[in-house]
Protein backbone atom coordinates (compact mmCIF):
# COMPACT_ATOMS: atom_id res chain seq x y z
CA UNK A 1 0.00 0.00 0.00
CA UNK A 2 1.83 3.06 -1.11
CA UNK A 3 1.12 6.32 1.09
CA UNK A 4 -0.38 9.08 -0.61
CA UNK A 5 1.44 11.98 -1.62
CA UNK A 6 0.07 15.77 -0.29
CA UNK A 7 1.42 18.90 -1.15
CA UNK A 8 2.01 20.44 1.63
CA UNK A 9 2.44 18.13 4.99
CA UNK A 10 1.71 20.11 7.39
CA UNK A 11 -1.61 19.92 6.70
CA UNK A 12 -2.10 16.44 8.03
CA UNK A 13 -2.84 15.69 11.85
CA UNK A 14 0.34 14.61 13.80
CA UNK A 15 -1.41 11.33 14.47
CA UNK A 16 -1.56 10.35 10.55
CA UNK A 17 2.50 10.82 10.47
CA UNK A 18 3.15 9.32 13.59
CA UNK A 19 1.16 5.88 13.10
CA UNK A 20 3.45 3.86 10.69
CA UNK A 21 6.43 4.89 12.62
CA UNK A 22 4.88 3.12 16.27
CA UNK A 23 2.86 0.48 14.80
CA UNK A 24 5.61 -2.13 14.28
CA UNK A 25 6.59 -1.28 18.30
CA UNK A 26 3.22 -1.59 19.07
CA UNK A 27 2.40 -4.60 17.41
CA UNK A 28 4.79 -6.41 19.74
CA UNK A 29 2.50 -4.98 22.55
CA UNK A 30 -0.87 -7.11 20.53
CA UNK A 31 -2.13 -3.73 18.78
CA UNK A 32 -2.12 -4.42 15.40
CA UNK A 33 -2.45 -0.29 15.03
CA UNK A 34 -2.07 2.61 16.69
CA UNK A 35 -5.28 3.84 16.44
CA UNK A 36 -6.29 2.48 20.00
CA UNK A 37 -2.96 4.36 21.61
CA UNK A 38 -3.10 7.55 19.54
CA UNK A 39 -7.17 7.70 19.83
CA UNK A 40 -7.81 6.59 23.22
CA UNK A 41 -9.21 9.74 24.43
CA UNK A 42 -11.36 10.04 21.21
CA UNK A 43 -12.77 6.71 21.44
CA UNK A 44 -13.43 6.71 25.19
CA UNK A 45 -13.93 10.09 26.00
CA UNK A 46 -12.08 12.43 27.84
CA UNK A 47 -13.15 11.94 31.59
CA UNK A 48 -12.20 8.01 31.33
CA UNK A 49 -8.90 8.67 29.30
CA UNK A 50 -7.58 11.03 32.13
CA UNK A 51 -8.25 7.85 34.61
CA UNK A 52 -6.74 5.35 32.17
CA UNK A 53 -4.23 4.41 29.45
CA UNK A 54 -4.39 1.18 27.19
CA UNK A 55 -1.46 -1.33 27.77
CA UNK A 56 -2.04 -3.94 25.20
CA UNK A 57 -4.39 -6.32 23.45
CA UNK A 58 -3.89 -9.96 24.63
CA UNK A 59 -5.49 -12.41 22.09
CA UNK A 60 -5.68 -15.99 22.87
CA UNK A 61 -3.14 -18.84 22.12
CA UNK A 62 -2.94 -19.29 18.49
CA UNK A 63 -4.92 -23.00 18.54
CA UNK A 64 -8.19 -21.50 19.41
CA UNK A 65 -10.10 -20.19 16.47
CA UNK A 66 -9.05 -17.18 14.36
CA UNK A 67 -12.29 -15.11 15.26
CA UNK A 68 -11.95 -15.37 19.33
CA UNK A 69 -12.01 -11.65 20.09
CA UNK A 70 -8.65 -10.11 22.33
CA UNK A 71 -8.55 -8.56 25.57
CA UNK A 72 -7.98 -5.28 26.09
CA UNK A 73 -5.45 -4.97 29.22
CA UNK A 74 -5.84 -1.41 30.84
CA UNK A 75 -4.01 0.70 33.41
CA UNK A 76 -6.67 2.68 35.76
CA UNK A 77 -6.05 5.11 38.55
CA UNK A 78 -6.95 3.13 41.55
CA UNK A 79 -9.71 4.95 42.76
CA UNK A 80 -11.32 4.81 39.51
CA UNK A 81 -11.07 1.35 38.62
CA UNK A 82 -14.32 0.45 40.04
CA UNK A 83 -15.97 2.83 37.82
CA UNK A 84 -14.15 1.69 35.04
CA UNK A 85 -15.07 -1.85 35.59
CA UNK A 86 -18.83 -0.46 35.80
CA UNK A 87 -17.93 1.34 32.67
CA UNK A 88 -16.16 -2.05 30.63
CA UNK A 89 -19.17 -2.69 28.20
CA UNK A 90 -19.02 0.78 27.10
CA UNK A 91 -15.77 0.98 26.40
CA UNK A 92 -15.47 -2.47 24.50
CA UNK A 93 -18.11 -1.34 22.33
CA UNK A 94 -16.74 2.02 21.82
CA UNK A 95 -13.34 -0.04 20.77
CA UNK A 96 -14.84 -2.10 18.60
CA UNK A 97 -17.50 0.49 16.79
CA UNK A 98 -13.65 2.26 16.29
CA UNK A 99 -11.79 -0.60 15.16
CA UNK A 100 -14.64 -1.64 13.08
CA UNK A 101 -15.27 -5.18 13.97
CA UNK A 102 -15.38 -7.32 17.05
CA UNK A 103 -11.48 -6.87 17.87
CA UNK A 104 -12.24 -6.83 22.12
CA UNK A 105 -14.05 -9.06 23.78
CA UNK A 106 -13.30 -7.72 27.51
CA UNK A 107 -11.30 -5.63 29.45
CA UNK A 108 -8.46 -6.66 32.22
CA UNK A 109 -7.51 -3.45 34.34
CA UNK A 110 -4.41 -3.49 36.24
CA UNK A 111 -4.65 -0.99 39.08
CA UNK A 112 -1.65 1.54 39.36
CA UNK A 113 -0.10 5.55 38.61
CA UNK A 114 -0.41 6.30 34.84
CA UNK A 115 2.46 7.46 32.76
CA UNK A 116 3.04 10.84 33.13
CA UNK A 117 1.54 12.63 30.20
CA UNK A 118 3.58 15.18 28.14
CA UNK A 119 2.33 19.06 29.30
CA UNK A 120 2.06 21.81 26.96
CA UNK A 121 4.75 22.74 25.28
CA UNK A 122 5.33 26.26 26.59
CA UNK A 123 5.91 29.32 23.89
CA UNK A 124 8.89 31.21 23.53
CA UNK A 125 8.74 34.67 24.07
CA UNK A 126 9.52 36.52 20.97
CA UNK A 127 13.10 38.65 20.78
CA UNK A 128 12.77 41.76 21.30
CA UNK A 129 14.20 44.43 18.80
CA UNK A 130 17.65 44.89 20.63
CA UNK A 131 18.35 41.00 19.93
CA UNK A 132 16.98 41.45 16.78
CA UNK A 133 19.30 43.47 16.15
CA UNK A 134 22.07 42.64 17.15
CA UNK A 135 21.23 39.35 14.78
CA UNK A 136 20.77 41.52 11.95
CA UNK A 137 24.23 43.28 12.40
CA UNK A 138 25.93 39.56 12.52
CA UNK A 139 24.71 38.39 9.46
CA UNK A 140 25.36 41.66 7.81
CA UNK A 141 27.57 40.79 5.00
CA UNK A 142 25.34 37.62 3.41
CA UNK A 143 24.25 38.66 -0.19
CA UNK A 144 21.52 36.55 -0.46
CA UNK A 145 18.52 38.37 1.34
CA UNK A 146 16.28 34.75 2.01
CA UNK A 147 19.12 33.74 3.64
CA UNK A 148 19.68 36.56 5.32
CA UNK A 149 16.84 37.14 6.86
CA UNK A 150 16.28 32.98 8.07
CA UNK A 151 19.81 33.72 10.07
CA UNK A 152 18.76 36.79 11.65
CA UNK A 153 15.69 35.42 12.61
CA UNK A 154 17.89 32.18 13.77
CA UNK A 155 20.38 34.05 15.89
CA UNK A 156 17.75 36.06 17.41
CA UNK A 157 16.19 32.99 18.66
CA UNK A 158 19.59 31.91 19.72
CA UNK A 159 20.83 35.01 21.39
CA UNK A 160 16.83 35.18 23.25
CA UNK A 161 17.48 31.80 24.52
CA UNK A 162 20.73 32.26 25.82
CA UNK A 163 19.47 35.53 27.75
CA UNK A 164 16.96 33.95 29.42
CA UNK A 165 19.10 30.43 30.23
CA UNK A 166 22.08 33.11 31.65
CA UNK A 167 19.05 35.03 34.06
CA UNK A 168 19.10 38.32 32.00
Amino acid sequence: MRAKRFKDPWSRPIADLVGPIIDPALARRGFGKSDVILYWEEIVGARIASMSQPIKLQWPPRGRAAATPATLIVRVETGFALELQHLAGIVVERVNAHLGWRCVDRLLLKQGPLEPRPGPRRRNAPPTPEIVKAAAAATGDIADEALRDALTRLGACVLTRSQREDGG
